[in-house]
């Protein structure tokens, strides 16, 4: 009898943190307490919580531990599942929280941490949760119920306004209804249609959709078969970078196991309906997400954008009708489906209903995946949720929608997160990447970084793009090298707002927001590199000079050591209090490397 379950993460994040060998090492130790009979091992996807990975939880209990190295199970095996006690040196404890603290916490719930508690989790409830490669394991959380009830109970009319009625919209970036997408391509009479998932997720940052590939593969499955039947699709792709490794073998799995289960293939639950699904790699192209790139790419030719009209509804993959949308937005299906329509419109804002994923990264304690209500606001996300800013730093600005999106500067930390306030501010949801910067941040460099992807990620294929978003890097680059002009910031937003209004597709009519973001806001910082010469933030680095104060300075002589080019010497000038002679920085040699800085323990070298 199964008395204790053991989950470990399995996801990308603490795979890359070694939770194989914490899986080996549990399968080991249990075994050799002769346990094997009474505790469970189960490899889940991922938890959220990345940056404390591998992370592992024991139910019933539900003692959430972190950190947890292959050293640290047998004492786990010993300690908590034979003797009952819990290893609270490696309980999951809230930033700042004692050990006493953590002690009155070892058996609270995983939902009560401040993490969990502001969150809403329905694209990421089975995530964690569930044996991602067990298919019993999503049946029984409910799983191929929503497919079973529009297959013997709804007609596809019925399905798509129920989709429309929920105030969906689609997760990939833009936001545009779900259920008008669906109803668009319902009507359009073809020999062979198609639904096609969008799981490039190519944006710097970002990692929603591949953790719900990784940790409810059958979700996504579900929902597209449902919306094969609702539009007349009997043909489906996911389109998923080949970086995946973990998720393309864990929905591959699914797939099979769906087939076998008669959940795929022909005449699904007796209906009459079949419904096909493959797999398609891609080889990593930003442009792919674009989804008439994407479709182009799915028939074996160089991933590049088409003009629309016609739209994918009309003309599509295949040059046959088309349904696209991306991981996450099929993943709200199954569940929009199962409850009444009231239940997704009580979440969220007016216009944009629900939930939405969030990866979480940058200068922020708790690095990883949330789900939070529509509306919450960003100082929410990053305080109470995300932990705040490490070793005391101020916020300065979040970065929302990846090369495609804009900033949140400080002063507007109480925006509320939904697809209109963003657009009012120059930003964009995105797919749900969000990236948190603290004061440290030079906001020019980071127009200039994203920047410098885009460039490198554009196809080629129209000329604004091409050329424009490389004459704006040339701009980035003359401002942080300190040789641009007042008028170069003209220039700048001369040439944003036409890459905007010329690009064929969403890649070049998005690139300048990171441009155009930080101009409206941190427009100072731009003027500082320009008329001061001077980079704020102390980052870019044709800026910056290196000083020693000499009255700081203790003669140890460990930054003349460290200097790769000797470009520090000593003086003659001994400090009040010292016994040994400063030493002084030739600005002309230093090559700005900062690593005299970085050997001071003594804080007598600054940058300036």
């Amino acid at each position: 009898m199964i008395r204790a379950h053991v989950l470990v993460c399995g996801g990308t994040g603490c795979t890359s943190s070694g939770s194989k060998a914490v899986q080996e090492a549990f399968t080991k130790h249990i075994a050799e307490y002769g346990l094997a009979e009474e505790v469970k091992l189960v490899q889940t996807g991922c938890f959220g919580l990345c940056a404390l990975g591998p992370v592992v939880i024991v139910y019933p209990d539900g003692t959430f531990y972190s950190r947890v190295t292959a050293d640290d199970v047998k004492e786990i095996v010993e300690e908590h599942l034979l003797k009952g006690r819990v290893v609270e040196r490696l309980v999951y404890a809230d930033t700042g929280e004692d050990a006493e603290a953590i002690k009155e916490k070892v058996n609270v719930s995983l939902n009560d941490t401040a993490f969990y508690k502001s969150q809403r989790r329905i694209v990421l409830r089975n995530c964690g949760v569930i044996d991602p490669d067990n298919i019993d394991e999503y049946i029984a959380m409910d799983g191929y119920q929503a497919l079973a009830k529009v297959l013997t109970e709804m007609t596809p009319e019925e399905v798509i306004k129920k989709v429309s009625d929920s105030g969906l919209r689609g997760r990939g970036g833009g936001g545009f209804p779900t259920g008008r997408k669906w109803a668009l391509c319902a009507p359009n009479k073809a020999p062979q249609k198609y639904v096609v998932c969008n799981a490039d997720e190519g944006d710097p940052g970002a990692f929603m959709d591949r953790s719900i590939l990784e940790g409810d593969p059958h979700c996504l499955i579900e929902a597209m078969a449902i919306c094969g039947y609702a539009v007349g699709a009997t043909k489906g792709y996911v389109y998923v970078r080949a970086e995946y490794p973990i998720a393309v073998d864990r929905l591959q799995k699914a797939i099979d196991a769906a087939n076998e289960y008669g959940l795929l293939g022909k005449d699904i639950f007796g209906s009459g309906f079949d419904f096909d699904l493959q797999i398609r790699l891609g080889a990593g192209a930003f442009v792919c997400g674009e989804e008439t790139a994407l479709m182009t790419s799915i028939e074996g030719n160089r991933g590049e954008p088409r003009p629309r009209p016609p739209y994918p509804a009309v003309k599509g993959l295949f040059e046959s009708s088309t349904v696209e949308n991306n991981v996450e937005t099929f993943a709200n299906i199954p569940q929009i489906i199962l409850h009444d329509t009231e239940w997704f419109t009580s979440m969220g804002t007016e216009k944009s209903k629900g939930t939405k994923v969030f990866a979480l990264g940058g200068n922020i304690e708790h690095t990883g995946l949330v789900e939070i209500p529509m509306g919450t606001t960003l100082r929410e996300i990053i305080y109470d949720i995300g932990g705040g800013i490490p070793n005391g730093k101020q916020f300065k600005a979040a970065q929302t929608g990846g090369p495609s999106g804009g900033c949140i500067p400080a002063s507007l930390i109480d925006t509320e997160v939904d697809y209109d306030n963003l657009v009012s501010l120059g930003c964009m949801m995105g797919s749900g990447g969000l990236i948190v910067m603290d004061e440290d941040t030079c906001m020019v460099d980071m127009a200039k970084f994203f920047l410098e992807f885009t460039v490198d990620e554009s196809c080629g294929k129209c000329t604004p793009c091409r050329v424009g978003t490389r004459r704006l890097l040339e701009l980035l680059e003359k401002i942080t090298d300190g040789k641009g002009t007042l008028e170069d910031l003209d220039r700048l937003e001369e040439l944003c707002n036409y890459i905007k209004q010329n690009s064929l597709c969403g890649l070049g009519q998005t690139a300048p927001n990171p441009v155009l973001a930080t101009l409206k806001f941190f427009r100072e910082e731009y003027i500082a590199h320009v008329v001061d010469k001077k980079c704020p933030a102390g980052v870019c680095k044709s800026l910056l000079s290196f000083n020693i104060d000499k009255d700081k300075c203790i003669g140890c002589g460990k930054c003349a050591k460290n200097c790769p080019v000797d470009a520090i010497t000593k003086t003659d000038y001994v400090a009040p209090g010292h016994k040994l002679p400063s030493y002084v920085i030739d600005t002309a040699k230093c090559i700005k490397c900062s690593a005299c800085m970085a050997g001071c323990k003594f804080g007598a070298i600054s940058k300036i």
